[in-house]
């Protein structure tokens, strides 16, 4: 993994390129605070060496990042756009319960349970456009790509598999991957049948 340590910044707000992660260590942060997604895109994942690059959560604008309730060793934030977040954001203790993290992690979990990597590709592909795209005329577009080792990684599967899915799902004409762009165009009724 490669990334930089996150030490304190001298402002509030940290900013990351595309591709960039930084290692976040719960011990270092001041208690009763968590980092906020100002703008952008974020993955949140697990820098642990028997669980390295395991991805926990994706963050948007808004979602907050609760470091005191995760591992010990930290998690790695990787900017999948060019990302701002707060650094220091008191935690708000009757926030109805909702932390992004935990529901991220509860939907990748059930998409690893579902019968085949079709499947699980398809019931991806829902939930990332359905909370971090948008639709676009006639496609639903992503902001961001993953490589097709995450994707693998994401639905329980190889690279070589996820490779084979997404060529496929090219060749059908249901998603869109233009050289040059960081976006990803998925169709509609591909998504809308997703199976979670």
């Amino acid at each position: 993994m490669n990334f930089q340590n996150y030490g304190e910044y001298s402002s509030k707000t940290v900013r990351l390129v595309t591709g960039q992660s930084v290692l976040i260590d719960p011990s270092s942060r001041p208690k009763g605070t968590c980092l906020e997604v100002e703008s952008g895109i974020a993955r949140v994942y697990c820098p642990c060496e028997e669980t390295e690059g395991m991805t926990l959560a994706f963050l948007q604008s808004g979602d907050q990042l609760r470091t005191d309730l995760l591992c010990s060793e930290g998690v790695c934030v990787e900017a999948l756009t060019d990302l701002n977040f707060y650094s220091n954001i008191h935690i708000e203790e009757n926030s109805g319960g909702f932390d992004a993290v935990n529901e991220w992690t509860l939907q990748l979990l059930r998409i690893r349970h579902l019968g085949n990597a079709e499947q699980r590709l398809q019931a991806l592909f829902s939930i990332l456009v359905n909370r971090l795209g948008r639709r676009c005329g006639q496609w639903c577009e992503l902001p961001f790509r993953l490589t097709h080792e995450r994707i693998g990684e994401l639905i329980g599967s190889t690279r070589v598999t996820s490779t084979r899915l997404i060529s496929k799902l090219r060749s059908s004409e249901l998603l869109i991957a233009p050289t040059g762009k960081q976006t990803v165009s998925v169709a509609p009724s591909f998504v809308e049948s997703s199976p979670l």
